[in-house]
């Protein structure tokens, strides 16, 4: 295998599996930005991702291959509402917003693997799904010399979307009047209440916001990579996109390199039995690779990142 086929092999997998990380790490980095704390972006894909998986099996016959895309818009508006649990928590009652978060991942999962033994027959993970996501080339960019085949050719979609909502979170996150606000009440909230923004409703949204993102990023991991749904459908993604958040320096371009590095490792242990440098290395190696490259990127990298000034701090109209 040529060099250049082994980074056509690599490059459309490392996206494959960044795409999920993307979504849910452009969500943490609204919710954070406005000033809260999500701890719980592994629930809210937990939520999207059995939402996705039982909307699947339920409607493929109906919608047939619009099934998949369908899914993942009621499991962005699902994990959305779910998310006003931590708003309301963390924001309205001032809760410590990382004990809320804790509790929504409790939460999520034992709720999903509840209605997973009602829904079948007391089976501990649904049926596999037909409708999936697949890959694709796309036309006349495939065919260009050197980049087509490692960008272009048998990619996923999702993958595509995923950068471009990174691109768009970066526009309205800093280019725009509704970011300027959201990265305010982050900042120094009392300073945005005195110009008029109403703090709460802005951390509100900002957590709505992580809900659908992180719904989005749970749909697509169950129904391109796992197919199906059990508790440990989402193991470890989203506290993966919190790292990447993190690794990223609280900005979505960062965010989105931070997860395309993760999406990198994740693939390796699935592929790395077919790469010629690396297929000697033991599988156990490969698969822990991911969750060890998350502790480092949060170790090393926490302290020198600058997080929101306000992040972690409930607001109280009139304090200082």
């Amino acid at each position: 295998m040529s060099f250049l086929e082994i980074i056509a092999f690599i490059v459309p997998n490392a996206l494959f599996y960044a795409a999920p990380l993307i979504f849910t790490g452009l969500g943490t980095v609204f919710t954070e930005r406005s000033g809260v704390t999500n701890i719980g972006a592994e629930g809210l894909m937990q939520i999207g991702a059995f939402t996705a998986i039982v909307f699947n099996l339920a409607m493929a016959d109906v919608l047939s291959s619009m099934t998949l895309w369908v899914a993942i818009l009621v499991a962005m508006v699902v994990s959305m509402i779910f998310s006003l649990l931590l708003a309301v928590a963390s924001v309205t009652f001032r809760a410590d917003q990382i004990v809320t978060g804790v509790a929504i991942n409790f939460l999520a999962l034992g709720l999903t693997l509840f209605l997973v033994k009602k829904l079948f027959d007391g089976h501990g993970q649904t049926p596999m799904i037909q409708e999936r996501i697949l890959r694709f080339d796309i036309p006349y960019l495939s065919e260009i010399p050197i980049i087509g085949p490692i960008f272009f050719e048998n990619v996923y979609l999702t993958s595509y979307l995923a950068i471009l909502a990174a691109i768009i979170g970066w526009i309205v996150l800093y280019k725009t009047p509704f970011g300027l606000r959201l990265r305010s009440v982050g900042e120094h909230p009392m300073a945005a209440d005195t110009m008029g923004i109403k703090v709460n409703r802005m951390r509100y949204i900002g957590v709505m916001i992580s809900g659908a993102l992180a719904g989005i990023g749970g749909a697509i991991y169950a129904q391109s990579i796992s197919l199906d749904y059990s508790h440990a459908t989402i193991s470890g993604q989203g506290f993966m996109a919190i790292a990447a958040m993190i690794f990223g320096k609280w900005n979505p371009l960062g965010m989105m390199g931070a997860a395309i590095f993760f999406g990198f490792a994740q693939s390796l242990s699935t592929v790395g039995s077919s790469l010629p440098i690396i297929e000697d290395i033991p599988s156990v190696y490969l698969f822990i690779l991911p969750y060890v490259l998350t502790i480092l990127a949060i170790a090393g990298f926490i302290g020198k990142s600058e997080a929101p000034k306000a992040l972690n701090i409930p607001y109280v109209k009139g304090n200082r």
